[in-house]
């Protein structure tokens, strides 16, 4: 089966993604669309190519957050969930849980209310136009300090959206060792909300130790450095903590890995380890989730039978109820006719 056939017939199997962020999936047209309405001019091409000229986690970030700067008021983010809703209906994606990161919005004097005002009501659109579940995990962010995610988490449950269903912990790994976050993730833990932590992107092992040790998070974003620790391997395929995995990220940021043969998830995955794909910024990384499973079976080796078996992964890992994971396994299996 070649790229276009793959991608054609993957496009038509229900599927879920856990690990991606709402900023990272608007289009170049979108983002000349927030700047226009920012700066009231064009974008240059200029600045478009600089935009996206980084080599490394750092420089990424950085332009993260330079479009976060784009956002002229909270009406801007109708724009953003316009362009999630092109993405997931192109990849076919009946579930997500997305990453949004307020902190940057609050500082520009963005209200928290006002925000997840509209993100209910698009979310809700998009269910009802498409039939799509749409959740969120609020990024705390380690880029600001404890004090900046505690008061972030307190945002979350001051103004309760059903929408909104945890925690994640994003930004520069080196910068934010995940143990200093534990007094949120105990208190988040301990309301009821649902707890994942970016770990092993950036950082060897230790950080993914310290999420499950002193965070008791629920999923790894990333992990990659667990390859380095065989009792980190280990004690993943025995707790069955699942791995979110993002290839093409990862491969991006070359701490681990220079290239997609050479990514970890194809050791994890015959190890017995909790292992589902995602893109993770599609925008920044230019994949779709739909390339993200190539990359799994082209320059990995997964067999269609083992594709099958990741996509339901992610419905499996996911925080939806065990009957509606149940649901989506079975759809799965009925939309899969090779």
């Amino acid at each position: 089966m070649n790229k276009t056939e793959f991608k054609q017939f993957i496009a038509g199997i229900p599927k879920a993604e856990l690990h991606i962020h709402l900023e990272a999936v608007i289009s170049m047209p979108g983002i000349k669309k927030l700047y226009k309405n920012k700066f009231e001019k064009e974008m240059s091409k200029e600045e478009q190519k600089e935009l996206f000229s980084y080599n490394d986690l750092n420089g990424f970030i950085q332009s993260f957050l330079k479009i976060q700067g784009m956002y002229s008021s909270v009406e801007d983010f109708r724009i953003v969930f316009d362009e999630l809703e092109k993405y997931l209906v192109k990849n076919g994606i009946t579930y997500t849980e997305v990453f949004f990161a307020p902190t940057a919005f609050l500082k520009m004097g963005f209200k928290y209310e006002d925000m997840i005002r509209i993100f209910h009501e698009k979310i809700s659109k998009i269910k009802e136009k498409r039939g799509i579940t749409i959740k969120m995990l609020m990024d705390v962010s380690r880029t600001f300090g404890c004090e900046n995610a505690m008061k972030n988490y307190n945002l979350l449950k001051e103004f309760p959206c059903e929408d909104i269903i945890g925690i994640g912990l994003g930004g520069a790994e080196a910068k934010g060792p995940a143990k200093e976050y534990a007094p949120v993730y105990e208190q988040a833990l301990k309301d009821g909300f649902k707890a994942v932590a970016h770990a092993g992107e950036d950082v060897g092992p230790e950080s993914i130790w310290d999420s499950i040790n002193y965070l008791h998070a629920q999923r790894i974003g990333h992990g990659i450095t667990a390859i380095q620790d065989e009792n980190l391997m280990t004690e993943l395929k025995k707790t069955k903590l699942p791995i979110e995995i993002c290839i093409t990220s990862n491969t991006f940021t070359k701490k681990v890995v220079k290239k997609a043969s050479e990514h970890p998830v194809r050791t994890f995955y015959d190890k017995g380890i909790a292992v589902n794909i995602n893109t993770d910024d599609p925008v920044f990384f230019k994949t779709t989730l739909l390339d993200e499973l190539y990359i799994c079976h082209h320059d990995l080796n997964f067999t269609m039978d083992e594709i099958k078996d990741l996509i339901k992964n992610s419905f499996r890992q996911s925080f939806m109820s065990d009957k509606d994971k149940k649901a989506a396994v079975k759809a799965v299996d009925a939309a899969w006719q090779i």
